[in-house]
């Protein structure tokens, strides 16, 4: 993760004068086994002798605060604990990660988030896998994304200290979910997902904890249904819907905000997978801003594009489909398809990956649209002397030569392997294909797609202008007809068995009569 960015702008100023008496303490003695355990037991006793007095004088903090001073150095002196992972188990066997936890609604709080931060580091985690293992099972067992969730709410982010804290807290749970990926379900159940939703459209100037935000919601939302299904519930397209609004008509002003722009339309391109998510995405107007922002030519442009392609995509994109050609859409994507914007270089995206989405798009309309609006969508590739097909075909011909020459490499080093007596398995032949698809297969079995449909519209200028330039060009039909069934061998991934039939089964009527 890019944390390098917000660290500079969060790590200002000194440390506290106690953690740096700790720390040169710290060094002066030599730690092992015993003098650990030495460590863990002193905090116990001073965290028993700190709640004793709190339970004895709850409304007089000048009695306990000499005990809370002590815990909070011996809480300092056990950042050493991190440097040896291997000992993390006597944190848990010494009941330390129980004690730590119950002091999290405290106002030592920030003590423990710091040391929590520091002994849960991703680098450290994988130098003892063992030790991390049985760290973090004590801390997702003492409930730690829920604690910490409480204690965020408490704190005030006005105050630097706090700020701070809020922001180890975040590193705390994307070191927990990059270490094990499966506790993301149960991490937003436990309120993170209710307050990230929360922070990220309060009305705060934009920070390092806003941007950190946004990366956190991206990691819970990446390849988990439960958590997309949960943002939907809490109307969080909406929430991301209204924070995209803000780069309609202008850019981000830091590379951090463009940062945190990214992670949000990728938080809505993950949700867009969830086909309940797509009607809500439709009655929030998202297709609307999108539209609109395809048009401002705003650096939110690129990524407006990618979230049209998850909204429309497979037959749950229906009704996003129909919609989008009535606030019309085709005015706006069909100018995209015709030349590649020039800009697009300077936001990071490759040509290909703008082609892939306007096809892709294209191709989704050509398969959902009904009646009147698909009817419109196919005039649009009649019009100005049928300027649109002479298009797909240029792009035709362009992917079609990048697809032949990654074949080429791939046969010569399949012959290679085969000459030095290695087996191709399954597993080579996969890694073979995902490399076709990067070189242009897959933008290539779109634009095969859209030739063969609008071959089938019964226009028949379509369909003789596609025959007349692929001879023309020395092209072939039978390449084509290669290319889709290709495509539809390897159709509806995660997709029930009947809809892979019903969808090859129609894939290969439109080769018919192509």
């Amino acid at each position: 993760m890019q944390r390098k960015i917000h660290e500079k702008a969060l790590n200002q100023g000194d440390p506290p004068a106690n953690v740096v008496r700790e720390k040169k303490r710290v060094k002066a003695e030599p730690v092992d086994e015993s003098s650990v355990k030495k460590m863990i037991l002193t905090f116990e006793k001073r965290s028993y002798k700190n709640q004793e007095l709190r339970i004895k004088f709850p409304d007089n903090p000048e009695k306990f605060m000499e005990t809370e001073l002590d815990l909070n150095d011996i809480i300092q002196e056990m950042h050493v604990i991190a440097t040896m992972p291997d000992l993390y188990h006597l944190l848990v066997e010494l009941n330390a990660v129980h004690s730590l936890l119950g002091l999290l609604m405290l106002h030592i709080a920030i003590a423990v988030v710091d040391l929590l931060q520091e002994l849960t580091d991703i680098d450290t985690l994988h130098e003892s896998e063992e030790g991390a293992e049985v760290l973090i099972d004590a801390l997702l067992e003492g409930q730690v994304v829920a604690l910490l969730v409480q204690n965020m709410e408490r704190l005030d982010e006005q105050v630097k200290e706090e700020a701070d804290g809020v922001y180890n807290t975040l590193a705390i749970i994307e070191n927990m979910a990059e270490f094990r990926p499966g506790l993301c379900t149960e991490a937003a159940q436990q309120g993170l997902m209710q307050w990230l939703l929360k922070r990220i459209k309060a009305k705060m100037p934009f920070d390092a904890n806003k941007l950190y935000c946004s990366e956190i919601l991206a990691i819970l939302l990446q390849n988990n249904d439960n958590t997309r299904e949960l943002l939907g519930e809490m109307d969080g397209i909406d929430v991301l819907l209204q924070q995209l609004s803000v780069f309609k008509r202008h850019n981000p002003a830091t590379a951090e905000e463009q940062e945190m722009m990214e992670n949000l339309f990728d938080s809505l391109c993950s949700c867009l997978m969830l086909p309940a998510n797509r009607d809500r995405f439709l009655r929030g107007e998202g297709l609307q801003l999108m539209n609109l922002m395809l048009r401002e030519k705003k650096m939110s442009r690129t990524s407006a594009l990618k979230v049209l392609d998850h909204g429309m995509i497979g037959p749950e994109g229906t009704d996003n489909c129909h919609k989008f050609v009535d606030i019309l859409g085709l005015r706006t994507i069909f100018p995209l398809f015709m030349k590649t914007p020039k800009k697009m270089k300077k936001v990071g995206v490759s040509e290909k990956e703008h082609e892939e989405h306007v096809c892709s798009i294209i191709a989704s309309m050509l398969r959902n649209l009904k009646s009147q609006q698909r009817t419109r969508l196919l005039n649009k590739f009649t019009e100005n002397d049928c300027e649109k097909v002479d298009r797909l075909m240029e792009l035709h011909f362009k992917y079609l030569d990048a697809v032949q020459q990654a074949d080429k490499r791939i046969e010569g080093e399949k012959h290679d392997m085969v000459r030095r007596g290695e087996i191709l398995d399954d597993s080579m032949e996969d890694e073979f294909y995902l490399r076709r698809l990067d070189a242009g297969l897959f933008v290539l079995q779109l634009i095969c797609y859209i030739m063969v449909e609008i071959s089938n519209s019964g226009i028949s200028q379509l369909q003789q202008r596609v025959h007349q330039i692929l001879n023309l060009r020395g092209g072939s039909v039978k390449v084509v007809r290669h290319i889709m069934r290709e495509y539809a061998e390897s159709i509806g991934d995660g997709k029930t068995e009947e809809f892979k039939e019903a969808e090859q089964k129609r894939i290969m009527d439109l080769l018919d009569n192509f």
